[in-house]
């Protein structure tokens, strides 16, 4: 049986990879996970039960940790989630943001190397070790241009700093040690599982519960939109296809302004969810200031992933909101349990907790 490390498996992203791996009952899936505020094991309880799926509550930045797990667990390949990815946390706390990001993927890297070390030669010529990262650390584009995996780093925000930190040392050891490191740059995902702080889930549930919904400055910037399960699937095609040291970009091809996605969520959810007083959500849409150094646009080329390994998405922006829509109408206790604690859809990154009304 293949066993794969899943590092942030409770996560957004993560949860939805470890999902679209169990599938498989020849792999093993191995959740390591600290259990942040982000990490809810809610969002695995359909898989919590089955024989090929082992949960750990571990921090990567724990060393120790780290080899007992992959001592216990020896894995085929190391999927690395793990990671602080909001903006506007990183704006308020930096230094959580170095801790996990940098800190956090030292740690991880150097345990990897310790198993790597031991293992045999066909072990290591299948082992691989898969660093997720962002399209963000290529900084803002103008109107015209996409990025691409040679597209020099320009990080803006804390957080965007911090995963190019974590992609130079992921290459790092590659180089450095042989690790075989493989390194992907995602454009923004969206789905279900996704904790209500990100944008499309924020205008979801604002929308329902009545209240206004928040667009930055005019909503002028543009970013391309990624569904969840493509990524997932798009992840796994780089483990089982790409050559050690090699970088994809995966994005979903779709870009969008951010006022026009949130009325085409919101025109969903009016057909979905038709208000009673027969207006639209949009009428709810609220302009508030914009966040700090917020880049006006980012837009993925993904043409190498799509040319050498034959991925491309299988959601458009208009299958995958919908998808996304009726999963957040159909899953209210999900999120109710997570509004119920600390976490009221306030506004963050302003350096205070100032909500958004």
């Amino acid at each position: 049986m293949q066993t794969i490390a899943v590092t942030g498996g409770a996560g957004f992203i993560g949860c939805n990879l470890v999902r679209f791996l169990v599938r498989n009952p020849e792999r093993r899936v191995v959740n390591i996970d600290k259990l942040s505020y982000a990490g809810n094991l809610d969002s695995l309880a359909d898989v919590a039960g089955l024989p090929n799926y082992v949960f750990r509550q571990v921090d990567i930045c724990d060393s120790a940790a780290l080899d007992r797990m992959f001592q216990e667990f020896p894995p085929d390949a190391i999927m690395h989630l793990a990671a602080e990815s909001h903006v506007d946390r990183s704006i308020d706390s930096p230094g959580a943001f170095l801790e996990t990001n940098v800190t956090g993927t030292f740690h991880l890297l150097q345990a990897a190397r310790r198993h790597y070390q031991h293992l045999d030669a066909p072990a290591r010529s299948r082992f691989r070790f898969l660093h997720v990262s962002t399209d963000e650390v290529f900084g803002s584009l103008g109107r015209e241009g996409r990025f691409s995996e040679t597209t020099a780093y320009d990080p803006h925000s804390p957080y965007s700093a911090s995963k190019a930190a974590s992609d130079h040392l992921a290459r790092a050891w590659h180089h450095t040690y042989g690790l075989p490191i493989l390194v992907t740059n995602c454009s923004n995902n969206y789905g279900p599982y996704q904790f209500p702080e990100k944008l499309i889930p924020v205008v979801i549930l604002k929308a329902i519960r009545g209240e206004s919904i928040p667009v930055y400055g005019r909503g002028e910037n543009i970013r391309d939109w990624l569904y969840v399960e493509d990524h997932a699937e798009a992840l796994w095609t780089v483990v089982e296809k790409g050559p050690p040291g090699g970088t994809y970009n995966i994005g979903g091809n779709q870009e969008m302004k951010n006022l026009d996605l949130v009325r085409l969520v919101c025109s969903i959810l009016d057909e979905l969810r038709p208000l009673s007083s027969g207006r639209s959500y949009a009428d709810q849409i609220t302009f508030v200031s914009d966040r700090p150094g917020h880049d006006l646009r980012y837009a993925i080329d993904a043409t190498k992933i799509r040319t050498e390994l034959g991925w491309q998405p299988g959601q458009n922006l208009s299958s995958g909101l919908r998808k996304t829509v009726q999963w957040y109408l159909d899953n209210e206790s999900w999120w109710q349990r997570i509004l119920s604690g600390q976490y009221r859809l306030t506004r963050l990154g302003l350096g205070s907790s100032q909500s958004f009304l």
